[in-house]
């Protein structure tokens, strides 16, 4: 393992978001005051509790994952997308680097952008309402899971994508909906019958639901299958990379 070259490409990525520290930090938490504060005044007013905890603590573990979801894949899918756009992943490619110690570098630092972000917005959280973590050994379980996860996804939307249209295809038009979708600002519990089997097919319900188990222990699908979800995507992932690795997929053209 060449460490070296995976530390040369993760501090490289890191110094990307010192560079555009306004688009990566303070965009995020702007953003999320303005759900704490339009969601606490037109929604938290009528719905005071759900299922004991106050509606803006609530919403609080939805909006976490919302943004390390759109963080984790954006900073993967550009990591690698930049490099096929100006040419250098040649360079990359022809270097003594292994895929794998590509992949841990910026994988590794797409997720740990992700979940800086993911801190931040808790803690801007908890500016607004008090936020408790009942398990938070799990709470970190599922929130690195899906940093890494989602990180991994991004570095293949970011070899599959021609264009920069393809690159935000995914994190602007499918993920914000499967997140709103996912009970984020609400239980699932409180739909019909019908609407809460056609929840039940979103993948994203799976990563919110247990990770608000994490702070309050109230979900709507058992935790442990969340948790089975998340790994079982992960392992879906590192073999559609393998793949893509061992044919040259949109690499080597």
């Amino acid at each position: 393992m060449n460490f070296e070259a995976v530390k040369s490409i993760y501090f490289f990525e890191m110094a990307r978001t010192r560079r555009t520290l306004l688009q990566s930090v303070v965009s995020p938490v702007i953003s999320t005051s303005l759900y704490f504060i339009v969601f606490g005044a037109a929604v938290g007013s009528r719905i005071q509790e759900i299922e004991g905890v106050s509606y803006g603590a609530f919403i609080t573990p939805g909006l976490i994952m919302l943004t390390l979801l759109t963080q984790c894949i954006g900073n993967g899918s550009f990591g690698i997308y930049f490099p096929k756009f100006t040419g250098t992943i040649y360079e990359l490619l022809s270097s003594p680097v292994s895929m794998t110690e590509i992949v841990l570098g910026y994988v590794g630092a797409a997720a740990t952008k992700g979940m800086m972000i993911g801190l931040i917005i808790l803690a801007t959280a908890s500016l607004f309402v008090h936020v408790t973590i009942a398990h938070p050994l799990v709470m970190l379980l599922f929130f690195v899971l899906t940093a890494v996860t989602f990180s991994l996804f991004g570095f293949i939307i970011g070899i599959w994508a021609k264009d920069f249209e393809q690159l935000n295809l995914i994190p602007m038009l499918v993920i914000p909906p499967l997140v709103f979708l996912g009970g984020s600002f609400y239980s699932v519990n409180m739909l019909p019958p019908f609407w809460q089997a056609v929840s039940h097919a979103n993948p994203v319900l799976y990563l919110i639901s247990g990770f608000r188990w994490s702070f309050f222990e109230i979900a709507d699908v058992n935790p442990w299958i969340s948790l089975t979800i998340i790994i079982g995507f992960l392992a879906v992932l590192m073999g559609l990379l393998t793949w893509i690795f061992r044919t040259g997929y949109r690499l080597r053209n």
